[in-house]
């Protein structure tokens, strides 16, 4: 395993929050299954990260939950497995990351997100995020 307890910032229902630098290092050194959990639209429109694992935990446009969130997460992660979970800022990975706990996965939320934070103009992409801070993504 390639993290140590400096890198996690604890949480209270999963296993804790790690910057995205961290999430790409734990993924790319086969220790995290890296799930992507925006909706469709946002991978399509936004961009993804190559070899992610995207199971949405809520659709576009009613933003309704995924009902097949649990079987998705458990075919695309080893049981008792280390997940990282993205969504676009941070918040809806939150959600994931608790519900995986509840499977049975050492689940994490990854800060930022994505996008980041809104700049002053209320633009996402510039404050923070997987994609800001260089880290491997694509756009169709």
């Amino acid at each position: 395993m390639t993290d140590s307890s400096d890198e996690i910032q604890p949480a209270p229902g999963y296993a804790g929050d790690i910057a995205p630098d961290v999430a790409c290092r734990w993924w790319q050194a086969g220790d995290a299954v890296l799930v992507d959990v925006r909706t469709s639209a946002e991978v399509a429109w936004v961009g993804f990260v190559p070899g992610s694992v995207h199971v949405p935990i809520k659709e576009w446009p009613t933003m309704a939950v995924n009902p097949r969130f649990d079987e998705q997460v458990m075919a695309a992660v080893p049981p008792g497995g280390k997940v990282v979970f993205l969504c676009r800022s941070g918040i809806r990975s939150i959600a994931a990351a608790e519900r995986a706990t509840d499977l049975g996965f050492t689940a994490f939320n990854i800060l930022e997100g994505f996008e980041g934070d809104p700049d002053a103009q209320a633009h996402r992409g510039t404050l923070g995020g997987w994609r800001a801070r260089g880290l491997p993504w694509a756009q169709n």
